[in-house]
């Protein structure tokens, strides 16, 4: 996909995926296992799960890359499969989506802060991106998503690494407090200004908190931008349940109620994040 045809696509409201983490682990996926290995040896749960939100709506779907860089992978001694492992996740993605939706690869955080002192630099980030979406890339994925990101300087070295290497469209949201500021500092409005301005084709916010905490975030984002604004949420805010478990109470007709008013106020590029499943997306389709 080009840039121009991202623009085309999204003049109308986009519906992307839900959840894939907490999806997975109600699957059956362990506690600190990783991900991508455990999908590549369970495919028939990921391609399971990306039908049905294809079947609900989804227009975009993630390919399940999200930890996929090499940083990431060599947590679990696993750098040296990263061009096996993240073609390998696109071409499940792809076999699902057979023209019906779009694929993205999912890129994320390594998990360090960039510092001035050298334990983790620009540099260092850029070429661990630009690794990661070269592989992406060629195996034919139709736009990066840049997701769950917790730092500017870090997303912006993604920015720079994927448009050094391909011409595919990119999303890029940052996770953030209710009140709209980012964990490594500055908020999400400050964000997605920078982001636009490094050629990010789409900007926004991602997992965080739920929709009905987000209207003020949403609209400094829509006024701070020109570029379509992205939303995906987590299902409101989770309770710990006693064996340490992540619950979501929020319903999927309250989400997509909620996520309606952040449309209404500048969201056009809409998902779920933690603690959705297809029905959310259902709902939410219905709405939009």
């Amino acid at each position: 996909m080009t840039k121009q045809e991202f623009k085309e696509l999204t003049k109308k409201p986009v519906l992307l995926d839900g959840a894939t983490g907490s999806n997975l682990m109600a699957a059956g996926m362990p506690r600190g296992t990783c991900t991508e290995q455990w999908v590549i040896e369970h495919k028939d749960v990921i391609q399971k799960l990306q039908k049905a939100y294809i079947e609900a709506g989804s227009n975009i779907i993630y390919a399940p890359t999200f930890g996929g860089n090499r940083m990431n992978l060599a947590k679990h001694h696993l750098e040296d499969r990263i061009g096996e492992i993240n073609r390998t996740l696109v071409s499940y993605s792809r076999e699902i989506a057979e023209g019906r939706a779009l694929v993205a690869g999912d890129i994320t955080t390594s998990g360090e802060f960039l510092t001035s002192e050298g334990d983790y630099t620009y540099e260092e980030a850029y070429d661990m991106y630009r690794e990661q979406i070269r592989i992406l890339a060629d195996a034919g994925v139709d736009l990066i998503a840049a997701e769950t990101m917790i730092s500017i300087e870090e997303t912006l070295a993604a920015i720079d690494a994927a448009n050094s290497v391909c011409s595919l469209p990119i999303l890029c949201t940052v996770t953030v407090e209710a009140d709209g500021s980012i964990f490594s500092g500055g908020n999400a409005a400050e964000a997605a200004a920078a982001f636009e301005s490094a050629g990010a084709d789409a900007v926004g916010i991602n997992c965080s908190v739920g929709p009905d905490q987000l209207v003020s975030v949403v609209r400094a984002i829509r006024e701070a931008v020109s570029v379509p604004v992205v939303v995906k949420p987590n299902a409101g805010m989770p309770m710990i349940d006693d064996f340490g478990n992540a619950v979501y109470n929020m319903t999927p007709s309250d989400f997509a109620r909620h996520m309606r008013a952040l449309m209404d106020n500048g969201a056009s590029i809409v998902g779920g994040c933690c603690g959705t499943t297809p029905e959310f997306i259902r709902e939410l389709s219905g709405v939009i």
